[in-house]
């Protein structure tokens, strides 16, 4: 619950399956920090993986759940059952929740509660392609679809997710709802040139090609397309910034590769802006995405993007015009996508122009505050009308 709340009207439980780095985190945050004084909203989040890295903001108070990522049937009843409780005792009119684990069991124990509050699920993305076996899968989305029937409002962050989702069986038109992701873009969209602080750490020279993509190091992320793309374009350098499971895969795979002394894992790194600023291109070649937040951020400083065309990626690059989007696990297309980049700096610059203004006005944090409050005010007088 944020600090310093007063004559507070509405109450809202957030829950997250946990807040490491990305865009449901910082969304979770900011949405329990802003919609104050209309909306008093308790944060509960389980606890981030070693290496993902974990968001926080010192007006936000978080409370743990046991809440965890991977499939446990024991400690899942467990948070089931915290959920239940957590959720009685609140006297909730709202709850929303973030992510697949947390949708799943925080949406089950509110309909099992002793006063059904309303209920929000927000697709970031989904895990329904791409993550599991054919089994598994089957399983999820058997039960996505009994949730969404009894969901009153469903969310998701781009039209391409909803479609995808919708051809999936899950829900139906009337309770979508397309909220694209917003954020503080103010010191992205400050950027004006290079900072020489990743170069630095680097020990690159300005004028040496670097690529660099941002996030999870997870399997979902398929890092190895991009290493493949590399091994292709002699004298690139790739700056890879963030942590997680797969660090040591692409340690292994830039070896064999031979491409070991143009790849550079930095880990995560506080001053995003800066970094960003010191690249020629970011890419991205994930399997599956929501709404990408490294590619909103390297469009507000000014960069152009390469990146596969899945999930909502649509929703913020326009092929050949602010970026490149390519088929996915295709190395040789992003391969040639880069360097057509790479070789016209003429294009590169227009196209980062280009990728700014697209998303300086469409992903802010006011417009999505404000489409969460207009969402919330929705669902609460239908309520009352009745």
């Amino acid at each position: 619950m944020c600090r310093g709340y007063q004559e507070l009207r509405r109450r809202v439980l957030r829950v997250i399956t946990r807040l490491n780095i990305g865009g449901p985190a910082r969304q979770a945050l900011m949405l329990t920090r802003e919609l104050w004084p209309e909306y008093e909203t308790d944060l509960v989040a389980g606890t981030s993986e070693p290496g993902e890295g974990e968001l926080s903001d010192p007006d936000v108070v978080v409370e743990r759940a046991p809440l965890s990522r991977s499939i446990s049937p024991l400690r899942d009843l467990t948070a089931f059952r915290w959920l239940r409780t957590r959720i009685d005792a609140g006297g909730y009119d709202i709850v929303h929740t973030h992510m697949a684990k947390a949708g799943t069991l925080a949406r089950g124990a509110a309909l099992r509660s002793r006063r059904r509050p309303k209920l929000v699920h927000t697709f970031h993305g989904h895990v329904l392609e791409g993550y599991f076996n054919k089994p598994i899968q089957r399983t999820f989305l058997e039960i996505e679809r009994r949730l969404a029937r009894r969901t009153d409002a469903l969310v998701a962050v781009s039209k391409e997710i909803r479609d995808d989702l919708l051809a999936l069986g899950i829900g139906d038109e009337d309770r979508w709802h397309v909220i694209q992701l917003g954020f503080d873009l103010a010191p992205m969209l400050a950027v004006e040139g290079p900072s020489g602080a990743l170069r630095e750490r680097i020990g690159l020279a300005e004028e040496v090609p670097l690529v660099g993509v941002l996030g999870r190091l997870a399997p979902i992320k398929d890092h190895a397309t991009l290493l493949e793309a590399l091994a292709r374009l002699d004298g690139v350098h790739l700056a890879v910034l963030g942590d997680g499971e797969m660090r040591d895969e692409i340690v292994s795979r830039s070896d064999s590769l031979g491409i070991s002394g143009r790849v550079h894992l930095i880990g995560w790194w506080l001053d995003v802006p800066a970094a960003i600023a010191d690249l020629d291109v970011v890419a991205l070649t994930s399997r599956n995405e929501g709404t990408p937040v490294s590619l909103i951020e390297a469009h507000a400083c000014g960069k152009p993007v390469v990146s596969t065309d899945v999930g909502g990626v649509r929703a913020v690059v326009r092929n050949w015009i602010s970026g490149s989007l390519v088929p996915p696990g295709d190395a040789a297309a992003v391969a040639a996508a880069l360097q057509g980049i790479l070789s016209d700096r003429a294009a590169a610059t227009r196209m980062g122009e280009q990728g700014r203004a697209f998303v300086r006005d469409r992903f802010t944090k006011d417009r999505l505050v404000a489409d969460i409050r207009a969402l919330y005010t929705s669902l609460l007088e239908k309520q009352s009308a009745r």
